[in-house]
């Protein structure tokens, strides 16, 4: 069913304020940057299109080419966070990307931290996904997969990772979707290593929207994703040292930030988002991993809801082993398969 802008907002309204919310709490005092003091471009110069104040800037994808940004310094942990606004229309094959990586410079043991917005079908619920890497650990993928309860097309939401020595946070807007607290049994899983942070909108049909089922479509080129509001916190480092840069105050005003914790309200709405909008995780694909990844926290009432392969249940049947339709509450979830192969 097509949702409007002012249904997509409403539902956004019900579900912040059913937790006493209001929009960013989090992240009123953050220092915003602007593109020259803390990013470069990266690929798809023409493409890439900063605003005249050089507060913001406009990521493009065109049937040539398309384009992303990678922050001036590497960081040793940090918090990265940007307002994005998403393409709007018929999205379907187009991934926008907010993430950290150091596979420039480790090449096979990189780190990284990723949220992925995975192309959508106007009228739809957007689609996205986190995971993580560490030491170049990309056979034990940890991803996990949600629905947005607003429209990211119609205005700007800020989007935020935190990574410390002891846990990462995604954040969406004021609500944690993710919280990965470190396991001395993940061992170097962990991601470790320096990393920047970069920002991409590239051509992903063959597997982006509906497992590649629906392909990018150039008639409605250009996309174009929207970045204001960057805020870069952290330790700047040289990725390779002789004398390791001494990170300790940085790490310590990371960990001082309400950005790094999870206060009882922030952690019931991460629970609720968690049951209404996630529809794949790894914790609970025992055909990947028999026995959960060290990290995992399973909550039975939440792994009741999963089928053997990280997906959700529909009415308790397999459906040929494909999403259906669910409807939760309140909040309508319009569904159908868009994870590439696991």
């Amino acid at each position: 069913m097509k949702k409007s802008s002012s249904s997509y907002n409403l539902i956004f309204f019900i579900f912040l304020m059913s937790f006493g919310f209001k929009t960013s709490l989090a992240f009123t005092n953050l220092n915003s940057l602007s593109f020259e003091e803390s990013l470069s471009p990266l690929f798809g110069d023409s493409n890439l299109v900063r605003s005249p104040d050089d507060l913001s800037v406009r990521l493009l994808l065109d049937k040539y080419t398309g384009s992303g940004f990678i922050s001036s310094n590497m960081y040793q942990h940090g918090f990265y966070s940007s307002m994005i606004k998403l393409p709007a229309d018929y999205t379907a094959g187009v991934v926008v990307a907010f993430y950290t990586s150091n596979g420039d410079v480790f090449e096979k043991t990189h780190d990284e931290l990723d949220i992925e917005f995975l192309g959508n079908i106007k009228g739809k619920p957007w689609r996205f996904q986190t995971n993580l890497y560490g030491n170049g650990s990309t056979h034990r993928g940890r991803e996990e997969r949600y629905r947005l309860w607003f429209d990211p097309s119609k205005e700007f939401h800020r989007y935020s990772i935190l990574w410390t020595p002891h846990k990462i946070i995604f954040w969406v807007d004021d609500v944690p979707i993710r919280e990965v607290i470190r396991s001395d049994a993940m061992g170097a899983d962990y991601p470790a290593k320096p990393m920047s942070l970069y920002a991409t909108i590239w051509d992903a049909s063959d597997w982006a929207t509906s497992g590649g089922k629906y392909k990018a479509n150039y008639k409605f080129a250009p996309f174009t994703a929207e970045f204001k509001s960057f805020s870069l916190d952290g330790c700047a480092v040289e990725p390779i040292q002789e004398v390791p840069t001494d990170c300790s105050d940085s790490v310590e005003f990371l960990e001082s930030q309400d950005y790094s914790s999870i206060n009882s309200r922030q952690r019931a709405a991460m629970r609720r988002f968690r049951q209404r909008f996630m529809y794949y995780s790894y914790c609970y694909d025992t055909v990947r991993y028999p026995s959960p990844l060290p990290e995992c926290v399973i909550v039975p009432a939440e792994k009741d809801r999963f089928k053997e392969t990280g997906r959700l249940k529909f009415g308790g049947t397999e459906a040929r082993g494909r999403r259906k339709n669910r409807r939760q509450p309140k909040l309508e979830i319009e569904s159908d398969p868009d994870e590439r192969k696991l």
